[in-house]
């Protein structure tokens, strides 16, 4: 019974199982707070191991440099804002001064949103697939998801390649790495002879590193990464020099363009390591910051933020804005079948107890009528009886189906009509 009405859970939305997003993002929280809530991979494996511990049955948990978010099953938000708190830096106070938390039909909404690029900091960036589907893949491993999640998670991507295929909210290019490349394009003169250096193998930093190359045709520019081997993979693809991680303070005094992604927890670059009079763009693509603001205090030195650059709108972006509509029908479209779904996930076990009801009924009924009459033919009365209990059933699903909104309280009286205890079928 008890394996039962877990694996229930898993299915859908009950009045005691709720699914929760809880979270922060780009729109209220600038880059120090979501420092503070950033999750690195130990953080995750050690705030799903506590959610397993704590009884939570389905989560998935998405930290990038635009946001950090839990979406699961709890019977209240808190115990997923207290996962949260208690594996960052940051404080339940400070999460609820910029924090959002939806639920139910309001999480997956948002979750359509985030998944298809409309809530992405820049419109139409679709890595955050790829997060989610590396998130889902973590969860699973633990045992941490279930039908729900990955029925979810397969509407979303359905969505996600619908939007890319039949708009062009993802013409041109995207993203944070686009926004680095647009800037440096337009502030350095001379590009391709300028010495560029890349510190760090962070993704949006790979990807900064690509379009580089791609625009500006600059053949000599450096990686260095606190891992050798790491940066030497990375360069074998993009054709880089590697330097090791001791030369840095060497590296920077001939440096025109700094780009950092180290991913670490505290700045990697701070103003004692660069030269007093050296003009230099800095690029700090880390959430963390990992570049300390001491650096400005160099008066050539010009310091530029993951949340600057992503503000950066040209007409390729303001293009992108017409397709939202367009993106948004397919949104509905898709996220319709799986409520649909959903909902007829809630009353399953509900009809299937009724079948199990009136078979009963009618085992008792054939049997009765087999003993009182001489010539009973149980055969055609088995055949005519399972037709009438599979009419009878189906048109409860019909009803049950067409009135998504009252579907609780006809469930509620099929219950008590038929004196069915949803807690013990199947």
């Amino acid at each position: 019974m008890l394996a039962h009405k877990h694996s229930m859970k898993a299915y859908n939305i009950s009045k005691h199982h709720n699914f929760y997003t809880v979270g922060l993002n780009y729109k209220k929280a600038d880059a120090t707070t979501r420092g503070k809530f950033s999750l690195t991979g130990e953080n995750i494996a050690a705030l799903l191991a506590q959610a397993k511990v704590g009884g939570i049955d389905g989560l998935l948990v998405n930290s990038t440099c635009n946001r950090t978010e839990l979406h699961g099953f709890a019977e209240h938000p808190f115990q997923l804002i207290k996962l949260l708190c208690d594996n960052t830096n940051g404080s339940i106070d400070e999460f609820q001064n910029v924090a959002y938390v939806h639920k139910n039909y309001n999480a997956i909404n948002h979750l359509f949103r985030v998944g298809t690029g409309l809530d992405s900091q820049i419109l139409g960036d679709f890595e955050i697939i790829s997060q989610l589907k590396k998130s889902f893949a973590r969860s699973k491993e633990l045992g941490l998801t279930n039908h729900f999640l990955e029925r979810l998670l397969n509407a979303i991507i359905q969505a996600s390649k619908r939007i890319k295929n039949e708009t062009e909210i993802s013409s041109g290019a995207t993203s944070v790495a686009f926004a680095s490349v647009q800037y440096i394009l337009a502030r350095v003169s001379n590009i391709s002879n300028k010495n560029i250096l890349l510190f760090g193998t962070g993704k949006i930093g790979r990807n900064t590193c690509e379009n580089l190359i791609k625009h500006t045709k600059n053949s000599h520019i450096t990686l260095i990464n606190r891992t050798r081997e790491k940066a030497e993979k990375i360069a074998g693809r993009f054709h880089l020099i590697v330097k090791n991680y001791t030369d840095l303070a060497q590296e920077l005094k001939k440096t025109d363009v700094l780009i950092v992604a180290t991913g670490a927890q505290e700045p990697t670059i701070y103003k004692e390591l660069i030269p007093a009079d050296k003009q230099m763009h800095i690029l700090d693509l880390s959430i963390p910051k990992n570049v300390d603001e001491n650096v400005e205090d160099h008066p050539e030195v010009t310091l530029v933020h993951l949340d600057h650059l992503s503000v950066v709108t040209d007409k390729t972006l303001e293009r992108r804005k017409k397709y939202i509509p367009q993106a948004n029908e397919i949104i509905n479209e898709v996220k319709d079948e799986f409520i649909q779904w959903l909902e007829t996930r809630k009353f399953a076990p509900t009809i299937k107890a009724l079948r199990d009801k009136l078979q009963d009924m009618k085992d008792a009924e054939l049997d009765f009528q087999r003993k009182k009459m001489q010539d009973f033919n149980s055969e055609q009365a088995e055949i005519i009886s399972n037709r009438i209990i599979q009419k009878i059933t189906t048109q409860f699903a019909n009803h049950l189906k067409s009135s998504p909104g009252g579907a609780d309280a006809s469930i509620d009286l099929i219950q008590k009509v038929f004196q069915i205890d949803n807690s013990s079928n199947e």
